[in-house]
């Protein structure tokens, strides 16, 4: 069964990165109850960085709950522990926190089917400077690179409202490119 975890949001805010203040809008919090989604995105969220992340094709980012194991393993073998371990829906800094549906079962083309909207896959999430400083360690985005555990930016084909706790249905688009395929071809500069 595939359903929707979580829901998150954020507000662009200003961190240090490297010595750098940079802004970001990656840590995304829980939202409880419905929540309406708009042509671009989710209401009240922002991105920081609109050359790479928001618009109409990435409006949303959904991210499997399925992953989580494997970054709490990488943190730990990154020398991270303590009280933050659990790495609560979101870290990744994901809208959409998704249980049954993994990149390798997901098309470009298709549909996430919820109650009161309709999502369409685009693309692939590429990780980046901002992802590392998120997960603590900076490995994170070639991990992911390496591993595949991408998630997949989604565009508003009918908007309405959803909320965490739903079920919601695949509708196939045409199956002409598949989430794995894609990543591996943006990754090829991660994998060197």
């Amino acid at each position: 069964m595939t359903q929707l975890l979580s829901v998150q949001t954020a507000r662009a805010r200003r961190i240090l990165i490297n010595g750098r203040s940079v802004l970001t809008a990656i840590h995304k919090q829980p939202v409880f109850g419905a929540v309406a989604m708009q042509p671009l995105g989710l209401l009240g969220d922002e991105q920081a960085d609109l050359s790479v992340h928001g618009g109409l094709d990435k409006a949303v980012y959904a991210y499997p709950s399925e992953h989580y194991l494997l970054w709490q393993a990488a943190r730990q073998a990154a020398g991270l522990t303590g009280i933050d371990d659990a790495l609560p829906w979101g870290s990744m800094g994901e809208n959409l926190t998704l249980s049954g549906l993994l990149e390798r079962d997901v098309w470009v083309g298709d549909v996430l089917r919820f109650a009161n909207c309709a999502l369409r896959v685009t693309q692939p999430r590429e990780p980046c400077y901002k992802f590392n400083a998120a997960m603590g360690f900076n490995t994170a985005a070639k991990i992911m690179a390496q591993q595949g555990c991408c998630g997949f930016y989604l565009a508003v084909q009918e908007p309405g409202s959803l909320q965490a706790g739903e079920s919601f249905e695949v509708i196939p688009g045409k199956r002409g490119l598949g989430i794995p395929e894609s990543f591996r071809a943006k990754m090829v500069k991660h994998l060197r």
